[in-house]
């Protein structure tokens, strides 16, 4: 398949950016096909631009600041996100991510009187997030009911691309790991994309 690995990480010494290098290995091992977005080392910005929101509604979308980005997305067939949760929430660079590129005319389309949308990432068959939270396990899925798989699976994947099949992998604690608990989430994350057909 044609993988899309997207890291959301500033440091490159993080366990974010070892688990993407990790990821692109086991994806390459299995022959796909992978591109790389690390949204921190190409200096992506987050911002929507005025003439990206102006033409939200009007369109065409003004795509000419992430036409490359575009690009990858519209023939990824699967896309691994690492990332670290912050606040519970995406770091602000791939909520950026999400404004600027899964845009109208690109991911969905505008309904009329501002309905449902129509999903247009209809070739995008796989999905896997991979995060880590300083929280422990209980407080992200019984106190605030695990908001960023909520986010992704209701309003970005279920929306956009309704025939993908979402996974996430949350690592909890994660200001206070052992060797042997980060090689458990690896192992686990392995096990998630040798699943993915070939």
């Amino acid at each position: 398949m044609k993988c899309l690995v997207v890291k959301a990480h500033p440091l490159s010494e993080s366990l974010c950016s070892a688990l993407a290098e990790r990821a692109v290995r086991v994806l390459e091992g299995a022959g796909h096909a992978i591109e790389v977005e690390d949204l921190y080392g190409e200096g992506f910005g987050a911002s929507l631009t005025e003439a990206e929101r102006r033409s939200y509604y009007v369109g065409p979308y003004s795509a000419q600041q992430v036409s490359e980005q575009i690009e990858r997305l519209l023939v990824a067939e699967a896309i691994v996100l690492v990332f670290p949760t912050w606040w519970f929430g995406f770091p602000a660079i791939l909520k950026g991510w999400f404004d600027r590129v899964w845009a109208p005319g690109v991911a969905y389309d505008h309904a009329d009187e501002y309905g449902r949308i129509t999903p247009r990432l209809n070739h995008l068959r796989h999905m896997l997030a991979v995060t880590s939270l300083g929280s422990p396990w209980w407080v992200d899925r019984f106190v605030l009911r695990q908001p960023v798989k909520r986010v992704l699976k209701t309003a970005v994947v279920g929306t956009c691309a309704p025939q993908c099949r979402l996974e996430m992998l949350s690592l909890y604690k994660s200001e206070e790991l052992a060797s042997a608990r980060v090689e458990q989430h690896w192992r686990r994350v392995e096990r998630a994309l040798q699943r993915w057909p070939r």
